[in-house]
């Protein structure tokens, strides 16, 4: 299985793939950082893991608006759509946030030892 190398956020990554698919997960890791940098430019840094979810968020997105019309789509109001895609978020930015200060305390643990 192959390895490649890929920058996001001017961060290093290797990310095993089948083979035959190292070009197209190099356009995938940049199209991600492309994004991460919009983001890091609206935003500022919020922390990588926040950067990536929003990157994440804005790339699902784009992906979601391309998706063909399913009967029965129309069938929730947009707003009530729209409020729970912001609960959804906000649960999934505050688990990350967890998840981070857990990764920076055990980080801190390790640094110590």
């Amino acid at each position: 299985m192959p390895l490649v190398n890929v920058m996001v956020n001017a961060r290093a990554y290797t990310i095993a793939c089948d083979e035959g698919e190292e070009e197209h997960l190099r356009q995938l890791a940049a199209t991600v950082d492309a994004k991460t940098r919009e983001v890091l430019s609206s935003v500022g840094q919020v922390g990588d893991t926040r950067l990536l979810l929003m990157a994440a968020l804005l790339i699902a997105d784009e992906h979601h608006g391309k998706e063909p019309h399913h009967p029965g789509a129309d069938m929730v109001p947009r707003t009530e759509l729209d409020a729970r895609g912001q609960e959804t978020e906000a649960k999934a930015v505050a688990a990350l946030d967890q998840a981070a200060v857990r990764i920076e305390t055990l980080a801190a643990q390790l640094a110590t030892a």
